[in-house]
């Protein structure tokens, strides 16, 4: 299968809906409910991770109607479309809450609201994280895909971190009409990456042919198959861990910027610097991931991105002492590892996905899939849900638009703490089951038939174990 420039493309700019969704929420709506809507920090910290968990229910669902719909028709966009189609109308109601409601009905409407945006979101996102194993079929081509991918992503960073608060400063003394203005902006560029992505299989070439249809199962049946997916494939399960503790870290430093930039520098506009700052080496930064993920594998390359990541976090730990101009030199170091933390275990997820179908004789991307993305938004939501226990917890004093107040010297550690400590933590923990992680290039570039549907943990003769991939003399020791 050849990897077409046009598919490259397509399936690259999803990036810039996926990367503003996953972006601006997490950077502006906490700070959205404590310090414009009035709303108690450990209840809005509820409300995000509460919308975030209702992934983690229908995210199963969504993958497995999805690889109906690849059996049935051979594509995945009927979904992909609905979802493009509906993300921008409740992203802009979430921040559409009418003035005359008090502090618990704001609370509940946004609620409602970002559920809608978070199911619409997954409807897009499930499938558009199964289809590269589809698309490329080769241990390179796919992480030439999803380099491309991340380039874009960081530019929707870039894009979305910095230029969302900049637009919510157009409502000048009215913050409520700011934040409107900036989701309505926000919700067209998110429409359009969305509805343009969902075109991308058909740049690559004519549909798979139809399958057996996987019959309907119970709402159990699906929770019962994404754990199944666990248990049976360790490169899953060691991949998943690392990524959803780094996704827990990411978020709670992304959800931590603006109270940075308010308390800490006491400057609400040096947050789009501390963006500039973080993604604009990764822009450049990226491509040279992919190169050294070519020459020393991907897990390699992932677990030195995460170790970097890890040290620069810790250099910020001072700012609780001596806040200034310096922090925007680690939160570069931290943007160029990022690149690599999210580049290369998206280029790692088709190999498992791959590796899989091949011991099973199973395709299961839509499963893989769903169970990867309620891993991931379930980390970051949980990220944030950490940053609010620690201001709740150390006294951090939330207010309405207009309203002036002093936060207590614990509160700004705490929040010090949760962009500089907890994320480190977390990233070195992430270390242990990437450890473990067990596939190399020679396992996935491989073409040696198993039995078909054999169980990872009673394989028969000859079969390849998904959850212990064949002796390979290049594996790292």
């Amino acid at each position: 299968m050849t990897l077409r420039r046009g598919t490259v493309a397509r399936y690259a700019v999803g990036s810039v809906g996926t990367g503003g969704f996953a972006t601006l929420p997490g950077l502006v709506l906490v700070f959205y409910l404590t310090d414009t809507l009035g709303v108690a920090a450990g209840l809005a910290g509820l409300l995000v991770t509460a919308a975030k968990v209702w992934d983690v229910v229908i995210d199963p669902l969504i993958g497995a109607a999805s690889d109906r719909e690849h059996a049935r028709t051979g594509r995945r966009r009927r979904l992909m479309l609905v979802g493009g189609l509906a993300l921008p109308v409740f992203f802009t109601l979430t921040f559409a809450v009418p003035a005359g409601l008090g502090s618990a009905g704001a609370a509940v409407w946004v609620l409602l609201a970002f559920l809608a945006a978070a199911t619409a979101f997954s409807l897009f996102q499930v499938p558009y994280i199964a289809l590269p194993a589809e698309l490329a079929d080769t241990y390179d081509a796919r992480t030439r895909l999803l380099t491309a991918r991340v380039v874009v992503l960081t530019a929707a960073i870039l894009l979305f971190g910095g230029g969302g608060p900049a637009l919510r400063g157009l409502g000048g003394e009215d913050e409520r009409l700011g934040y409107l203005l900036m989701a309505v902006a926000a919700s067209l560029v998110l429409g359009a990456a969305l509805l343009l992505a969902s075109t991308v299989e058909r740049s690559a070439g004519p549909p798979a042919p139809p399958r057996p249809v996987p019959p309907r199962a119970r709402l159990a049946a699906h929770y019962r198959e994404g754990l199944g997916l666990l248990r049976t494939s360790r490169p899953f399960r060691t991949l998943l861990g690392a990524f959803v503790l780094q996704a827990l870290a990411t978020g709670a430093m992304l959800a931590g910027a603006q109270y940075v930039a308010t308390w800490v520098l006491h400057d609400t506009a040096a947050v789009t610097f501390l963006f500039v700052a973080l993604v604009g080496p990764a822009l450049v930064v990226t491509p040279a991931w992919g190169v050294l993920a070519r020459r020393v594998g991907k897990e390699r390359a992932f677990r030195l991105a995460s170790a970097l990541f890890a040290v620069a976090a810790l250099a910020l730990l001072p700012l609780a002492w001596a806040p200034g101009a310096w922090v925007y030199a680690p939160v570069a170091v931290a943007g160029a590892a990022y690149a690599g933390m999210q580049s290369l275990p998206m280029a790692m997820l088709p190999d498992v996905i791959a590796h899989d179908a091949r011991a099973t004789r199973t395709d299961r991307a839509g499963a893989f899939g769903g169970v990867w993305t309620a891993g991931e938004t379930t980390g970051m939501a949980l990220g944030t849900t950490l940053l609010t226990v620690v201001l709740a917890g150390t006294g951090y004093v939330e207010s309405t638009a207009g309203q002036s107040v002093d936060q207590p010297a614990a509160a700004v550690l705490g929040i010090v703490a949760s962009f500089s400590l907890l994320p480190t933590l977390l990233v070195a923990a992430s270390l242990l089951p990437l450890g473990r992680y067990p596939l190399r290039r020679g396992d996935v570039d491989t073409h040696d038939a198993t039995g078909p549907g054999t169980p990872d943990d009673a394989p028969g003769p000859g079969a390849a174990r998904t959850d212990d991939p064949a002796p390979r003399p290049q594996e790292a020791p």
